[in-house]
Order: C-alpha cells, then sequence, then structure tokens
C-alpha cells in the first residue's frame, strides 16, 4: 500500500497538480489564460467521451448493462444520501443540494488520473469505464434538484430527513420532472460534450480510431497535465475561502469519498467489473464535480453558497482523491478481488 501510494504521490499527473498549487500559495504572477482552460475542459471531456463510446462499440450490449446499471444507481443513490446526512448536519437545504449535485456527480479529471494511475502500475480495466462517466454525471444533478424541489414543496416542513425528501416528492412524481430542470441539465456544457461525444464514438465505431486517434488519444495525457496545473492553481485560490467553515463540512470532504468510493469498489464487483475497473468505479463514486455540476446549480440553485460546494470539492476533495484516495480505492479493488 505505501509503494503504491509513494507512486502516486510521484507521478506526473499529481506533480503537475502540486506546481500549480504551490503557483497559487505562493503567489506567483503565473496565470492560465482562461481560453486555454476553457478549450483543455472541452478536449478532456469530448476525448473521454469519445474513447468511451468507441470502446462500448466492441462489446454486446448484455456485457454493459450490469455497469451502466451499477453506475445509474451510484449516480442516484449518492445524492439522495448526501443530501439527507447534510440535512442531519443542520446544513440549509440549498447548501445542501448543491453539494449532493457535486458530490454524486462526478470529476473527469480525478477519473483520467485514475485511469493513467492504472497505467502507471500496469493494471488492466475495462474499455468502456470512460462512458460511465457521462452515465453518472446527469442522474446526479437532476436527482439533487429534484430533492430540493420536492423539499421546498413540502406541506410538512416541521419533519427533516427522509420523511420531508418523501411527502414532497410524492406531487413531483404525479405531475413528472420540471421540464426547465431537465433541459438545463442536459443542455449543460459539460453533459453536452460526454454525451455527445459518447454517442459519436459508439455510432462510428472502430473504423473512427485512425481519424480520433491523433488528436483525441495520444496527446490526452499531455491535456490532462496542464489541466491540473491549471486546478492546482484554482484549488490554491479556493482554500482561503473554505476558513471558518464548519469542521463537520471539512470532515464530510475527507470521510465521504472513502466511503463512496468504497461503496463504489463494492458496486463495481457486483457487476463483474476487473480489478482496474472496480477501482475506477470507486474513483468515480468517491469524485465530486466541480465543472458539470456547478455549473448547473449555479443557475438552479442561486441561493447556494459556491465557495462551499467549490471549496470542498476543489479545495478538499480533490487534492484528496489525487494523492491518497486514488490508491486507497485500488487497495480495496485488490481486496476484494
Amino acid at each position: 500500500m505505501w509503494e503504491v501510494l509513494m507512486a502516486n504521490m510521484m507521478s506526473p499527473v499529481v506533480m503537475f497538480f502540486v506546481l500549480g498549487l504551490a503557483a497559487a500559495l505562493l503567489r506567483s504572477d503565473l496565470k492560465f489564460p482562461s481560453a486555454l482552460s476553457d478549450a483543455l475542459s472541452m478536449y478532456l471531456l469530448l476525448a473521454i467521451g469519445l474513447k468511451g463510446g468507441i470502446e462500448m462499440s466492441k462489446y454486446p450490449v448484455t456485457e454493459l448493462l450490469q455497469p451502466i446499471w451499477g453506475g445509474l444507481l451510484l449516480g442516484t443513490l449518492i445524492p439522495v444520501v448526501t443530501f439527507v446526512m447534510l440535512l442531519k448536519m443542520k446544513i440549509d437545504k440549498f447548501n445542501a443540494a448543491a453539494l449532493a449535485a457535486a458530490y454524486g456527480s462526478v470529476s473527469i479529471v480525478t477519473f483520467g488520473a485514475g485511469a493513467d494511475f492504472l497505467d502507471k502500475v500496469g493494471a488492466s480495466y475495462e474499455s468502456y469505464m470512460g462512458a460511465i462517466v457521462a452515465i453518472m454525471e446527469i442522474p446526479a444533478i437532476l436527482v439533487s434538484l429534484i430533492m430540493l424541489k420536492a423539499l421546498q414543496g413540502s406541506a410538512n416542513r416541521q419533519r427533516t430527513g427522509g420523511a420531508v425528501l418523501y411527502s414532497g416528492f410524492l406531487p413531483i412524481l404525479r405531475k413528472g420532472i420540471d421540464v426547465g430542470i431537465l433541459r438545463e441539465v442536459l443542455t449543460g456544457k459539460s453533459i453536452l460534450l460526454l454525451a455527445g461525444g459518447l454517442i459519436i464514438g459508439l455510432l462510428a465505431g472502430q473504423e473512427a480510431m485512425p481519424v480520433v486517434q491523433p488528436f483525441f488519444i495520444d496527446p490526452y495525457r499531455g491535456a490532462l497535465m496542464l489541466f491540473l496545473m491549471h486546478m492546482g492553481m484554482v484549488c490554491g485560490s479556493k482554500l482561503g475561502e473554505l476558513k471558518g467553515r464548519s469542521s463537520l463540512l471539512l470532515g464530510f470532504a475527507v470521510l465521504a469519498p472513502i466511503a463512496y468510493g468504497a461503496l463504489g469498489v463494492l458496486v463495481g464487483k457486483a457487476a463483474g467489473l476487473s480489478t482496474g475497473s472496480m477501482m475506477l468505479m470507486g474513483v468515480l463514486a468517491a469524485s465530486a464535480s466541480y465543472i458539470a455540476a456547478p455549473a448547473a446549480v449555479k443557475g438552479a440553485i442561486p441561493e447556494a453558497n459556491p465557495s462551499i460546494y467549490l471549496g470542498l470539492a476543489l479545495g478538499v476533495t480533490f487534492p484528496f482523491n489525487l494523492a491518497f484516495g486514488i490508491p486507497l480505492y485500488y487497495w480495496l479493488a485488490q481486496m476484494l478481488a
């Protein structure tokens, strides 16, 4: 375990993140162009979607059903657990819903770092796992927004947790999901690029690989490392916003990924995945979104404080997973396998 942890800490992916973090903490004049950041984000989303779709085209549908159901289960269950738990911790409903969306959703960059880690240690994994990223994004954001709507529409506001959610869900189940919320989630940049790349790769199949590989496959690691340096700089700038925050929230940002990561590994085991893919399912479950979910939350829940859901996801959970979580989930997957 210690050797795996040290190997991960010394990987170029983690060290690029540390470089960006150091630049921010030392108040260097190093600046990352916002246009380049947006371009790299779009590139990574499309690359993972395309690769996942092309790889999915290799497999019969029957082989994909279990991992897809596993991803949908995690993308639905984690935001519900997070929302109810945060309500019990006396977090207001707006920030609880925003955190449920962030922690129920996934980090595309953490997934990329996990896949890079597996390549480094020589562990194989099912190549369609990139498709599970898009599958987990959509339900997590939708469920979180629906839960907030359910809580706000509940007639009995004296109850908390599961009871108030249950009573609030009934009118929504009768009337259906708000079309505006559904449209906002599905047309958001992250979902659109991930799902679009996935569909293109799935329809084009293996014949598209010679066209896709020179731009979307071969340069992927370099783009990932540049983006991680940028994330390190953003993370360093967000750390100050966490001062004075509840120790319960800070504890949640470390302990929740461990619990969700273990759950993800167990779901991967139940879905019949290999050790490497079990670990990646754990990485996805443990990660927190700081791209897709915040983009959806910003418009849908303006009452939520961005310094909480962005600060915890990017300032605490992301570096924890990058340095310690990934080797931990790999170790758990090895133990279960």
